[in-house]
């Protein structure tokens, strides 16, 4: 074996990882609540098709397809951001793949601000468990350059979404369940999501 493999095998996946196992590894006891602002977005047109569209496809098989269209409407005023779809995610002891990874706009994946984790069989502890080490991951990635940013997650099954916030300091906070039900209301929390990423950009 070579000593890339041994390194390699020597990290440990995000998936791995239990709710408490997690909370333990960014060294948190419980989170502070985080109310995200923003005000109510209503639909595009390009939007509403989308999810006309969508009702013709079976929930499984929609889901991905609807936090695509969701995302692709959140980020429209975020010009600086691009998101990477399903990119594997790498720090010095763990690896694991993230739905979704918004970094800056450039043609290569580099100092990740957020990631975002598809909730799998409505567990959304295991999904905040990854979607945890995935943040921790991408604040000491874009603290390499010495400098800790505060970073971002979210996990969604395509209905709710939740947001995190994990400050510089090592503070994280959550936010409460938001719903596609009042989807002008998660829209313009996630605009503001998205701008809190920008502005970690300095």
């Amino acid at each position: 074996m070579t000593a890339l493999q041994t390194t390699e095998v020597a990290k440990r996946r995000f998936s791995s990882f239990t709710y408490s196992e997690a909370m333990r590894y960014v060294n948190i006891a419980d989170f502070k609540r985080w109310r995200v602002e923003g005000n109510p977005i209503p639909l595009s047109n390009f939007l509403r098709q989308r999810l006309e569209r969508l009702q013709r496809f079976d929930w499984a098989s929609s889901k991905d397809l609807l936090v695509d269209a969701i995302c692709e409407e959140g980020l429209e005023y975020a010009n600086r951001l691009k998101i990477w779809k399903g990119t594997t995610l790498e720090g010095e002891d763990v690896l694991g793949q993230v739905s979704y990874l918004v970094a800056p706009r450039r043609a290569y994946v580099e100092a990740p601000l957020a990631c975002i984790v598809g909730v799998k069989d409505d567990d959304f502890k295991q999904a905040t468990a990854q979607c945890l080490v995935g943040m921790r991951t991408c604040q000491r990635a874009t603290g390499l350059s010495g400098k800790l940013v505060d970073v971002y997650g979210a996990i969604t099954n395509g209905e709710g979404w939740k947001f995190y916030r994990m400050e510089a300091n090592g503070e994280v906070s959550e936010s409460l369940l938001s719903g596609i039900e009042e989807l002008p209301i998660l829209l313009g929390r996630l605009q503001s999501f998205f701008a809190l990423c920008e502005r970690s950009l300095g």
